[in-house]
């Protein structure tokens, strides 16, 4: 993929969304939809999503975030555009 297809989505996500399978979760989203990147635990209780791919799939892979069948519960998702740095790989959890 070139870079000039794709675009990189970080995402911030709060609410009770740790230790309840939410990064297992947002991997296997992110793989059904193409995308690379990571799902991380951040101390302060939120998980930070970095997917990199066809805008479509990001803005797929947001929707799903903010849908409601997310493990646990989403209070609220601040996500943040910029373009891929393209140096990802897979879609890990962190």
């Amino acid at each position: 993929m070139h870079s000039g297809s794709a675009i990189r989505l970080t995402a911030w996500v709060h609410g009770y969304v740790q230790g309840v399978g939410f990064r297992w979760w947002t991997r296997a989203r992110a793989l059904e939809l193409g995308l690379v990147g990571s799902a991380s635990n951040l101390a302060d209780g939120r998980v930070e999503v970095v997917a990199e791919g066809a805008r479509e799939a990001c803005e797929a892979l947001l929707a799903a975030l903010r849908g409601g069948g997310t493990p646990g519960r989403v209070d609220r998702v601040v996500e943040r555009w910029s373009p891929a740095k393209g140096s990802l790989t897979t879609f890990v959890e962190r």
